[in-house]
Formats: C-alpha cells, sequence, structure tokens
C-alpha cells in the first residue's frame, strides 16, 4: 500500500547535501550492492560512505560547487531507479565510485544516462583494473577516471574538465582514436595524489544520510577515518602495501581527530565513534600519542569509540595501556583473526598466530574490552582441516568471552577475490579466469527476509561461483550460515553468552 503522501520519500528526499533550487555541478553516486528493483532489500543499515563524503565536501568548501552524494545503497534503489533520479536532477558531472562487489552495477547505471551529463569514476575498482573500464562500452561517456585519493583532482575537473589534461592519474579513452590518454602534470603531483589529511575538512555530515546514526544502545554514533594507506601485506586485501607502492601512508594527528569528534558531539550530540581505517589501533606510533592526549582531553568521561586493531601489535602491549585504552573509552576493537590455521594465516601473510590470537583476545576481553573477530572460509588452498580448525578458533573465542567481562562476537565470510590484491595474481596464474573472478551474483541467505539471524548479513552475501579450496560453496554456505545465526542468537541472548 503507498504511503500517505505527505510522508512519501521524493527523489529530492535521497539527494543528500545539494540545494536542488539551483543547478548541481556533480552527483556522485555509491551504487547498490545489487539490483533492488529484482529483490528487495532486507537489511536495515549499511556504513556510511566516507570517501564520496570527503570527496563532497571538499568540492563543497574549497570550491564552492553545488554537489550531493545519492548512496544508493543505503535507500535501497535499484538500477534504473538510480538512473532516472541522475537524468532527473541533470548534474552537470556525475561521479561514480567503482568497487569490485559494484562494478558492473554502476557500469549498467552510467549506460542509461543521458549524454549530456559528463561521468567521473574512481575507487579501488578504478585502480586495480583501469583498463577494463576505460574499454567498457557502458562506460562510453567516462570522461575522467581518477586513479587514487579524488579530494582536489574532482575539485579541479568541476572548475574545468579541460584541466584533465594536466592532472596526474586522471585516465580517459579517446572514443575516436580509441586511444588513451592521462594527465600530464606540470608540477609536483604530492598535493594531487596525496593531500594533508590534517588539513582536509572534517566531512560534511550532510553529504551521509546514516551517520551519525542511532546505536541499539540508543547512543549517537559516527563513523571516522583516521589515517590512510595501510603498511600490512594481508593477501587478501587490495590496500596491501605491496600492490599500492605509491600510497603515501599519513595519519591524523590525535588533536585533529578529537577536534572532529568534538565538532560532531556539539552539532548532533555524538557520544560514540568507530574509526574504520586499519591504523588507529593498527601501529605502536599511533597508538601512544593518542592515547596520551585522550588521557589530557578526558575523552573516556566523554565518550566511547571502537577501532580495528592489529593482533601482532596489541600482542606486545602490556597491560598498562590496555588499561589506559578502557579508560580512554574503547569500547569494542575489531579484529583481523581471519583463521584458526596456522597454515592459512601464514599463505595470508597475516603474520600471527591462532595462539597469539586467543592470548590477545583474552586480554582484551579480561579488560572489559569487546572483540569483533572477522573470519574467512574458502582462502585458496584451504583444506577440510584448515576449515575445521577455524570454525574450532571461533568457537574457543566465544567459550572464552563467556567467563570473561567483556564479549567476543564473529563475523565470517566466504573468500572472494579481488583484483589488485596480492592473492589475485596467483590466481590467474592458476588458471582462472580474471572475468570470472569479476562476475558476482547474490547469495540469499535470508530465506527471502525471513530468517531473523541472517538479515544484518544480506548486504555481505555474494560470490564468484568460484571454489577455491576444498570444501564446495554449498557446504560453506551452510558453514557461514550456523555460525552467523549462533552468533545472533548469542548477541539476542539466546545463546550461552547474552
Amino acid at each position: 500500500m503507498p504511503a500517505p503522501l505527505e510522508t512519501r520519500v521524493t527523489d529530492h528526499d535521497l539527494i543528500a547535501g545539494a540545494d536542488l533550487n539551483r543547478a548541481v555541478d556533480a552527483l556522485f553516486v555509491n551504487a547498490p550492492l545489487r539490483d533492488y528493483d529484482q529483490r528487495a532489500r532486507v537489511n536495515d543499515y549499511t556504513l556510511p560512505v566516507l570517501g564520496l563524503g570527503y570527496i563532497a565536501t571538499y568540492a563543497k568548501e574549497h570550491g564552492g560547487f553545488n554537489v550531493g552524494v545519492l548512496d544508493a545503497e543505503a535507500h535501497g534503489l535499484g538500477i534504473q531507479r538510480v538512473a532516472d533520479i541522475i537524468n532527473a536532477i541533470r548534474p552537470r558531472w556525475a561521479g561514480f565510485n567503482l568497487l569490485a562487489p559494484t562494478y558492473s552495477i554502476s557500469a549498467r547505471i552510467a549506460a542509461l544516462l543521458n549524454p549530456d551529463i559528463l561521468v567521473m569514476a574512481g575507487g579501488h575498482h578504478a585502480k586495480a583494473a583501469f583498463d577494463l573500464v576505460l574499454h567498457d562500452p557502458r562506460f562510453r561517456h567516462l570522461t575522467a577516471l581518477i586513479i587514487g585519493e579524488g579530494e582536489t583532482r574532482v575539485s579541479a575537473l568541476l572548475d574545468d574538465a579541460r584541466d584533465r589534461a594536466h592532472l596526474p592519474k586522471v585516465m580517459w579513452r579517446d572514443p575516436l582514436l580509441g586511444t588513451t590518454g592521462c594527465g600530464i602534470p606540470s608540477g609536483p603531483t604530492q598535493p594531487w595524489l596525496s593531500p594533508n589529511i590534517n588539513e582536509l575538512p572534517f566531512v560534511n555530515r550532510a553529504f551521509l544520510p546514516q551517520d551519525p546514526y542511532r546505536a541499539q544502545d540508543g547512543r549517537l554514533e559516527a563513523n571516522l577515518v583516521c589515517s590512510r594507506g595501510c603498511p600490512y601485506e594481508c593477501g587478501f586485501c587490495g590496500a596491501a602495501a605491496s600492490v599500492n607502492p605509491e600510497v603515501t601512508i599519513r595519519t591524523r594527528s590525535p588533536l585533529n581527530i578529537l577536534e572532529e569528534m568534538d565538532t560532531l558531539h556539539d552539532a548532533y550530540g555524538t557520544t560514540a565513534f568507530r574509526a574504520v581505517d586499519d591504523l588507529f589501533l593498527g601501529a605502536r606510533r599511533v597508538i601512544h600519542p593518542a592515547m596520551e592526549t585522550f588521557t589530557r582531553a578526558r575523552v573516556g568521561e566523554r565518550y566511547v569509540w571502537d577501532a580495528t586493531g592489529r593482533i601482532n601489535v596489541l600482542a606486545r602491549e602490556g597491560d598498562d595501556m590496555l588499561r589506559t585504552l578502557t579508560a580512554n573509552g574503547l569500547r569494542e576493537v575489531a579484529l583481523g583473526i581471519e583463521s584458526g590455521s596456522a597454515r592459512m594465516l601464514e599463505a595470508m601473510d597475516k603474520r600471527i598466530t591462532p595462539e597469539m590470537t586467543l592470548t590477545v583476545t583474552r586480554r582484551l576481553l579480561e579488560h572489559g574490552i569487546n572483540v569483533k573477530g572477522y573470519f574467512i572460509l574458502g582462502y585458496p588452498g584451504e583444506s577440510r582441516q584448515d576449515a575445521s580448525e577455524t570454525i574450532r578458533h571461533v568457537h574457543e573465542l566465544w567459550t572464552l568471552s563467556d567467563r570473561l567481562p567483556g564479549t567476543f562476537r564473529a563475523s565470517v565470510f566466504t573468500f572472494r577475490p579481488y583484483p589488485g590484491s596480492p592473492v589475485w595474481n596467483d590466481l590467474v596464474n592458476q588458471g582462472y579466469d580474471p572475468q570470472q573472478m569479476q562476475s558476482y551474483s547474490d547469495v540469499d541467505l535470508t530465506d527471502h527476509g525471513a530468517d531473523e539471524a541472517m538479515r544484518g548479513r544480506d548486504e555481505f552475501n555474494f560470490t564468484t561461483g568460484l571454489q577455491f579450496g576444498e570444501l564446495d560453496l554449498d557446504e560453506l554456505n551452510q558453514h557461514l550460515a550456523a555460525l552467523s545465526r549462533e552468533q545472533y542468537q548469542r548477541t539476542h541472548g539466546h545463546g550461552a553468552a547474552a
């Protein structure tokens, strides 16, 4: 039944941050993970698109441009609906953040746009598979493919599209000559490719429809990016240092981070934060200065926060630092545990062991710090025994948390290869078809939304249809569903640990 007229969401309501009473310079589009015209979305929340938020904020504040963000995933929009909205708004530019799981959908949307709308694209897939994008007929109106961080170059393109000829790592394809062009800078490239992140404006949350948001504990919560780049070498990750040699690893100063937290608190009443990058609790040189600043500012008396941590780094920290983290408001650490098999951890280049994971998790839980562990099943070369060790490891960590102040929750995924990751070329050399490895399809583990335990995972359930380990895909999905259901029961008070 249609919603009453006064509450019906219009297309204009879906555009975040733009003034739609005047011409729009750019509309930045976060494509949906699937075509929701074909199967309705059943999960309730997605992470905000902070990257697009940064780009939109910079364009507005430094260039004075009228820009907006259309988060089609957050709103559960289908492909045709997204294209219709863009064509109705008629921005000068439409920008896409290309990611492997959504690349095909982004391309299908771009193919439906009016030809007078200039198209730009960036994101990890633009870097990892630029030749594919440039030759894709669905991106025939692509005017600029931006490789790497986009704030300064996007703003320059909005000022004048002809600037692409002088912007480093901005690419395009000449439709007449069939040749690829790339900008040739006349000066230093660092300001274009690696801007000083302490000088970037804080993300204008008007561009993010779901951030800050009301968390289950009643707090207003916001997501933060505290660093860019990663020094680690996880085989499955496109951010691995070895495949991103041109990326300058930068961390924000603790005072800059604290200023953004206070700004969000003053503007929205936000009291909970989540650092979504890899380094806030992933390097000693970041942890110690940050905690000194947080202690002086008495952050723990005002805020709580979550962050991603590195097991090998936290293993070297003493109890004094864990007590300091607790006192400063640390609520939960997300750890890339990935496997309970020492053999697979070595294959992934994780530089940790299952025993190290148990020790670090136990010490965090003893201090009342919650732990979220990420796991991968079906990694290339994984045997049935390796998979069993991972499943057993999850249960060991659950059992550990049953008797300690902190809680442990597991988030399990089946392996999917991404272009640009260290393992990608290995798989290609083994004979796997690159095209098929990029052909993602839906896996509905929710029983069409009826299985409440799987609803929150719906956005993450997709597959290439390829088997990389000993277990076939059906068996992997059965393990994934069983572990997810037990975690749901534990989280909602029906398991061994409420």
